[in-house]
Order: structure tokens, then C-alpha cells, then sequence
């Protein structure tokens, strides 16, 4: 059985292509998390990550939302994620959503968040955990952590640190404030911002392009980058040494310059 064909509880997973679909699906929760979302985006992601045929992943959300984070009602309740006592919910944080990072972190293939609404929370986290955002110029983003008497547990202070530095994610996190598209690309919080009617095929150009591109070289590239902005010079370029030997004798390496050469688009097969 096709592994994409499968029932995700509050997931849709869609193949086209060398693209991967995954939305989230829980329009009437806003698409806020909930423990079948958080271990289906975890299986699917590490399942995609090994597929040779996949050379990109997208993640959105259904309707007019991208992810609200954590479920209000589930929190009040103390159910489904969040049940339990205090050390109970310290494990299933750690077993639970903080597998997305932790899995996202270790990605060969690139993935693009396509925020289609409001990313509020842990969805706005996970906005930032992508390579790359682009937004609807309808989308908004805030970290209400601090709002609802909680703390970014998912690790979206490591990402958002990162993306925006260290004054601006303290602002957001202190704050709980709305940023709009407008800012979020300001700041460099997003990539892009579209009109809401462009945003599927924009995202599908930009996918495109990636996966055009020589599928080893972009792996290692997105691998090469991530490395370079954690680590000291020294051990990343004996790194770089290891991925430029790997790379200048693959067969994708030597496509590309024949299809410079002869000036026609060249073909990557599968590795």
C-alpha cells in the first residue's frame, strides 16, 4: 500500500509530484495540535525524509487557518495532551510535540510553510521551524504563550531566536502581540507574502524550483547551512570538504554541467 494513501488522523497528505502535501486538518480547532496531529506529522515527516522521490515538503493548514497551536479546550479540560499531573505532562512533552523539532532539526529534504491563516503559538513555532515561509498577505503570527500563563515548550524559542534574533523574538514572547504579514516579512519572519488567491500557486512555483534543482547538492546545501550558523569555522568547513567531495563526483554534479554546457534543462534521477 502506497504509505500516502493511509488515514492520518487530522492530517492530509498529498503527493504531486516530487512535492509532499501536509495539511493540517482541523479547520473547526483552527488546526490547533492534537496528539494524533502531532505523532501523524512525526511519521509522515521521517517516512518523506527517506522517500528518494520526494524532493520538497509543504505544510499549511485547512481553512482559513494555519495552526493555532495548543487546543484552549483540551488545556481546560486537561485531556488529550494535556492530561495528567505535572510530571506526566513533562514526559508527554518530551515523547510528544517536542519530537516535531527534533525531527524537523534532522531533515535532509527542504520544507516549506505555506501560511495560509493565523499561525498563533506552537503554530507560529512551527512556521519557524520550516526552511522557508510563505505567507498570505491575510496571515498574522504571535507567540500567546505568556497569554494563556505557559511557556514556549514546544522549542520555539530556539527557532524563532534564530530567525528574527534575539530582541524581536523576546518582543513577541513578552508581548503576545499579532505581527502581521507585512512585518513578519520586515523582519524576517517569512520569506514571502502573497495575495491569498496566489498563495497555493506560488508555493507550488517555489516548490518547483527547489526540486529542480540537483536533489543531493540542495540536501547538503540545506544540511551545510544549518551547520554553518551552529557551529565554529573550524569543524564546519572539514565538513564542507567531506559534502564538496561527496558532491563534485555524483552524477547529479556532472548533469548539471552538461545541461549548462549544452543549455538544456537537465534531469536528476532518483538516487
Amino acid at each position: 500500500m502506497n504509505f500516502y494513501l493511509k488515514a492520518f488522523a487530522d492530517l492530509i497528505v498529498e503527493k504531486k509530484h516530487q512535492t509532499l502535501w501536509i495539511t493540517l486538518d482541523r479547520p473547526d480547532a483552527s488546526n490547533a495540535y492534537s496528539s494524533f496531529m502531532v505523532s501523524g506529522l512525526v511519521e509522515v515527516l521521517k517516512y518523506a525524509d527517506i522517500d528518494n522521490e520526494i524532493r520538497v515538503i509543504v505544510i499549511t493548514g485547512a481553512g482559513k487557518n494555519f495552526c493555532a497551536g495548543g487546543d484552549i479546550k483540551a488545556m481546560k479540560g486537561k485531556t488529550g495532551m494535556f492530561s495528567g499531573e505535572s510530571n506526566q505532562l513533562r514526559e508527554a512533552y518530551q515523547a510528544g510535540i517536542q519530537q516535531i523539532p527534533l525531527t524537523i532539526a534532522q531533515l535532509r529534504t527542504p520544507i516549506i510553510a505555506m501560511v495560509n491563516g493565523a499561525a498563533v503559538g506552537a503554530g507560529c513555532d512551527l512556521a519557524a521551524m520550516c526552511d522557508l515561509r510563505i505567507a498570505s498577505s491575510e496571515a498574522f503570527f504571535a507567540e500567546t504563550f505568556a497569554k494563556v500563563g505557559l511557556v514556549p515548550g514546544d522549542g520555539g524559542a530556539f527557532f524563532l531566536t534564530r530567525l528574527v534574533g534575539f530582541g524581536k523574538a523576546m518582543e513577541m514572547f513578552l508581548t503576545c502581540k499579532n505581527i502581521l504579514a507585512d512585518e513578519a516579512l520586515r523582519i524576517g519572519l517569512v520569506n514571502q507574502v502573497v495575495l491569498p488567491e496566489e498563495l497555493k500557486n506560488k508555493t507550488q512555483e517555489l516548490a518547483e524550483q527547489m526540486a529542480s534543482l540537483p536533489p543531493i547538492a540542495l540536501q547538503m546545501t540545506k544540511k551545510a547551512v544549518v551547520h554553518a550558523y551552529q557551529n565554529d569555522l573550524n569543524s564546519h568547513l572539514e565538513l564542507m570538504a567531506a559534502y564538496q567531495g561527496i558532491t563534485q563526483r555524483s552524477s547529479d554534479h556532472f548533469k548539471a554541467l552538461d545541461g549548462m554546457l549544452e543549455k538544456k534543462k537537465p534531469s536528476f534521477n532518483h538516487y
